[in-house]
């Protein structure tokens, strides 16, 4: 796939503002899916956000400003499908084929 073809066409502005891999700030989140000390599932408008790492807490939840604020130490940050019912379906297939 070309880099062009990457980009996104969308007029959404995401920040993900990372400090001392200790302090995560999102923008644009639409909802928690899953969280628990190692692992945060968020949906956003540009996609699932997977945020793992170690005693990792959501400090600030803001359904207004749609902004979300995880504390603990961050060791990855990651995008996938936005649509998250055929990945889950696709998941499934291969853990009981």
């Amino acid at each position: 796939m070309a880099l062009e073809e990457r980009k996104l066409t969308t007029n959404i502005v995401q920040n993900v503002i990372l400090e001392n891999r200790n302090k995560l700030s999102i923008s644009g989140v639409l909802d928690v899916l899953s969280f628990d000390d190692q692992i945060v599932i968020l949906e956003t408008e540009l996609g699932l956000l997977t945020v793992k790492g170690e005693n990792i807490k959501i400090n600030k939840l803001s359904i207004d400003t749609s902004e979300v604020v995880i504390e603990g130490e961050i060791f990855n940050i990651g995008y996938s499908e936005k649509n998250m019912n055929e990945k889950e379906s696709s998941l499934i297939r291969k853990i009981f084929k």
